[in-house]
């Protein structure tokens, strides 16, 4: 096994003692994405002059990873996949990178996303669509699919991501790896493309619980950039995962499980027995039910929060002081030209539903409700979180669709299923999904999402839960 396969922990031990270098590991992995490029498309931008970097006392130092392109980073060209910013060379970093930069970790490259990180599918970025390493045939998930696919091929040991309604925790689940969203403000939004500002989230893809808490206590902590973040010098991700979690408290949504019973009963009954491991290790799990229009309007609440925003922060996107400009008689014709042929029409689509809702004889009705909603959501789930350690769900309603499969969007299964991930978003609540298994050769995967500010907690569940399950990844079978 390659030393770029192994944990982080291995890796850094590795390279402490010599035997192996930074500068194998960055060429091994800069090989990878080239090797793989054609057949997953994961990444926009593969840095061939990624340089070795010294090796300290820092897990992560002088291991390679890879960002999401909605990640400003200085100099190297940032595209949020979108042809509007193609040509678009940020002159700074966002925190996160200048954070992983100054753990002297080695960025290979940036990897594809759905356009401006709006979508679930990794297919509308401009450089085509992103393909499961699983399966080519079918989707990896977004909007941070080319990510989910580097970490799930083995391209690197970590990769970046961005939430902002399941858009990590959703390719982990269809990857086979390990997603995680932390709580709000927990990393600093700082030099990320803003989609929608009150429910973005950073966070990373890893193939195990443990190197993805490295990885997020490297990329924590306050920004005065970041009005939203916070100061979390006490938290250590680490420190506490292995602690006995016995006498946790955890519970399942009732209306979630019920339809993963009634539609996919293979998913189904690997979740019970997820209940079961909890069960074993001394977490009690208990039925919790929410009512049902509450998760059935968590979709369409996501939907006109985030068409909003996304409208307000992207109408900077003019081609004026930045982007792929087009030519036009006046600053109005530029502006029309420009984002007329530089969106695709399903974010040309976002942005006039987003200046619909946002219209003043609209909002009571449209975006007001919607955060009302938004708000008796949060509330339900933060009243549960009184007497329990968090809540575990399945991550999804089945295995990777295949491409261009039709779902029903108005169906119980895909507002129940496919959707619930949105809560962690809302809410701001850290969230981390984990491999539960396979279906049909194809990978399947829980959700763990618990208070704000108690990561730790979470992440000590997960790794516990991680360790019964006992799934390998696909990057580390022998078969790749």
């Amino acid at each position: 096994m390659s030393y770029l396969d192994k944990s982080l922990e291995e890796i850094h031990a590795a390279l402490k003692d010599g035997k192996v270098t930074s500068k194998e590991l960055v060429e091994e992995s800069l090989k990878r994405a080239h090797d793989y490029q054609d057949e997953l498309n994961s990444f926009v931008t593969i840095l061939d002059d990624a340089k070795e970097k010294d090796i300290t006392d820092n897990v992560l130092s002088g291991i390679p990873y890879a960002a999401k392109d909605n990640y400003s980073t200085k100099g190297i060209l940032t595209t949020a996949s979108s042809n509007i910013l193609s040509n678009y060379v940020p002159v700074f970093d966002a925190t996160a990178i200048t954070k992983l930069k100054e753990a002297n970790a080695c960025l290979i490259g940036k990897t594809v996303l759905d356009e401006l990180a709006m979508g679930g599918t990794s297919t509308t970025g401009h450089t085509g669509p992103v393909k499961n390493p699983w399966d080519t045939s079918r989707l990896i998930g977004g909007s941070s699919g080319g990510s989910a696919a580097a970490v799930a091929k083995g391209i690197v040991p970590y990769a970046l991501g961005s939430d902002t309604g399941d858009s990590i925790r959703k390719p982990a689940c269809y990857g086979g790896i390990v997603g995680v969203k932390p709580t709000y403000g927990l990393i600093s939004r700082w030099g990320l493309f803003a989609f929608a500002s009150s429910l973005d989230h950073l966070g990373c893809f890893a193939k195990s619980v443990k190197d993805a808490a490295y990885v997020i206590n490297n990329m924590k902590g306050i920004d005065d950039n970041d009005m939203t973040s916070w100061d979390s010098s006490n938290i250590d991700l680490v420190k506490d995962i292995d602690k006995d979690v016995s006498g946790k408290k955890l519970f399942y949504i009732k209306e979630i499980v019920d339809e993963l019973k009634n539609s996919n009963q293979k998913y189904y009954y690997n979740f019970i027995n997820i209940l079961n491991y909890c069960k074993e290790l001394g977490i009690e799990v208990k039925e919790e039910s929410i009512d049902i229009k509450l998760l059935k309007g968590a979709y369409p609440t996501y939907m006109a929060i985030s068409c909003a925003e996304a409208t307000s922060n992207n109408s900077n996107l003019t081609g004026i002081p930045f982007g792929n400009k087009k030519d036009g008689d006046n600053p109005y014709e530029v502006m029309i030209n420009t984002r007329t042929e530089g969106f695709s029409e399903l974010i040309r689509r976002r942005f006039v539903i987003g200046s619909f809702i946002l219209q003043k004889e609209n909002q009571e009705k449209l975006f007001k409700n919607a955060q009302r909603l938004r708000r008796l959501i949060v509330e339900r789930v933060t009243e549960l979180f009184k007497k329990y350690d968090g809540y575990i769900v399945p991550a999804s309603g089945d295995i990777a669709p295949h491409f261009n499969e039709e779902i029903d969007r108005l169906s119980e299964k895909y507002l129940l299923l496919e959707n619930h991930l949105v809560i962690g978003d809302f809410g701001g609540f850290p969230s981390i999904t984990i491999p539960s298994g396979e279906i049909d050769n194809m990978p399947i995967a829980i959700n763990i999402t618990g208070p704000i500010m108690e990561d730790a907690k979470i992440f000590n569940i997960a790794k516990k839960l991680e360790e019964k399950i006992g799934f390998t990844p696909l990057s580390l079978r022998k078969e790749k």
